[in-house]
C-alpha cells in the first residue's frame, strides 16, 4: 500500500531570485509558476520585507482596534472602502450576503501632485490618536511594494512577456495594504458567518505578511479545504481575478477563506497587500495565453475593480 503524498503549498526563496545566478533565477521562476498553476498559492520563506516593520505595524494596529467604535468610525468614508476604516460586519464575499466577521483599515499609494490618477484614487487618512501609525504603515507599504515588483517580474518571465510588462501596469497602481482585525467570535455571530467567507481576490497578486493566528484555507482541486500554514517571517502569496483574466486562467484565482477559531476568545490580525494595476490598465488576455478560446471579455482594471467592490458590499 503506497502512502499518499501530503499536499501543501510550496515554499520558495525570493532572495534566490534576487541574488542568485541565472540558473537559480530560472529555477525560481519554474517553481513559482508550478506552484501558482497547481495551487494558486506559494509561500515566500525569505524576501525583502523587514520583519521589524511588520512587528511595529501590528503593534499600532492593535492600538487602533482597541479604540472605541465611535472614534474608529470617524475614519470611514464614502470611498468604496478603499481608504481608512471599514467597520465590523460590512464586507461580504461575492454571492454571499452574510457579512464577514472582521473590521479593517486600508492604506493606499501616495501619488505625486502630477499623477493622472490624483483625484481618482482616494487620499489616505490617518488616525490622529496614534501619531506613529502613518509613518509605520507608509514604510511597510513601500517595502511590500518593492517585493511585489520583484515577484511580478518573475511571473512575467514565466509568462514570456517583456521584463517591464507588469511594471508598466502597476506604476501608479491602486495597490492597497489592508490591516485586518478579526475580533473574538461570539455564538450569535458565527451562526451564518465566518471570519472571511470563501472568495477569490480581486487584484493581480496578494502578499500576506505574518497573520497572528491560523485559519487561512484554500479550496484544493479535489474540493477539500487545505490549510495554508505559514511561519513567522514568511509571506503567503496568491493570484487574484485580475491575474486570472490576464492569463486566461492559466494562473487561477483560487478560492480561499478564513475559518472561525475553535477557541472563541482568540482574535486574529493579518495584513494582506493587494497588488493592483493603475485604473486604465487593460485586463485583456495575453496573446501567449489565449489558447483555443478567450474566456473573458476585455475590461480595464478600474472598471473591474468598481464592479467587484459593488459585488462585495463596499460600493
Amino acid at each position: 500500500m503506497t502512502q499518499e503524498t501530503k499536499r501543501e503549498v510550496p515554499r520558495l526563496s525570493l532572495l534566490s531570485y534576487i541574488n542568485g545566478s541565472s540558473a537559480d533565477q530560472a529555477t525560481f521562476v519554474s517553481e513559482l509558476m508550478k506552484g501558482l498553476k497547481e495551487y494558486g498559492f506559494i509561500i515566500l520563506k525569505d524576501h525583502t520585507v523587514d520583519q521589524g516593520k511588520v512587528d511595529k505595524a501590528y503593534e499600532y494596529l492593535s492600538e487602533f482596534y482597541a479604540l472605541p467604535t465611535d472614534v474608529k468610525v470617524k475614519y470611514s468614508g464614502d470611498n468604496g472602502g478603499q481608504r481608512g476604516y471599514t467597520p465590523f460586519k460590512v464586507e461580504h464575499a461575492k454571492n454571499n450576503d452574510n457579512p464577514d466577521l472582521k473590521e479593517f483599515w486600508h492604506v493606499g499609494r501616495d501619488l505625486s501632485a502630477t499623477s493622472q490618477y490624483k483625484g481618482i484614487y482616494p487620499d489616505n487618512v490617518w488616525p490622529s490618536e496614534i501619531p506613529e501609525f502613518e509613518q509605520t504603515f507608509k514604510e511597510l507599504y513601500s517595502s511590500m511594494d518593492t517585493s511585489a515588483n520583484i515577484l511580478l517580474e518573475a511571473i512575467g518571465r514565466g509568462l514570456d512577456v517583456p521584463q517591464d510588462f507588469f511594471q508598466g501596469m502597476i506604476d501608479d497602481g491602486n495597490s492597497i495594504l489592508r490591516a485586518i482585525h478579526y475580533p473574538p467570535t461570539k455564538g450569535e455571530d458565527t451562526m451564518n458567518s465566518i471570519r472571511a467567507a470563501a472568495h477569490e481576490d480581486i487584484n493581480l497578486i496578494t502578499m500576506l505578511v505574518g497573520a497572528t493566528e491560523s485559519g487561512l484555507e484554500l479550496l484544493d482541486k479535489d474540493g477539500t479545504w487545505l490549510p495554508v500554514v505559514s511561519s513567522p517571517g514568511e509571506i503567503v502569496v496568491d493570484t487574484g481575478d485580475m491575474m486570472s483574466r490576464l492569463t486566461n486562467e492559466i494562473l487561477p484565482a483560487t478560492t480561499h477563506r478564513v475559518v472561525n477559531p475553535t477557541n472563541d476568545g482568540s482574535r486574529r490580525f493579518s495584513m494582506p497587500y493587494f497588488v493592483h494595476p493603475h485604473s486604465n490598465a487593460s485586463l485583456a488576455c495575453l496573446e501567449s495565453c489565449v489558447g483555443e478560446k478567450k474566456l473573458h471579455e476585455d475590461i480595464t482594471a478600474g472598471d473591474f475593480l468598481t464592479q467587484r467592490l459593488k459585488e462585495i458590499g463596499l460600493y
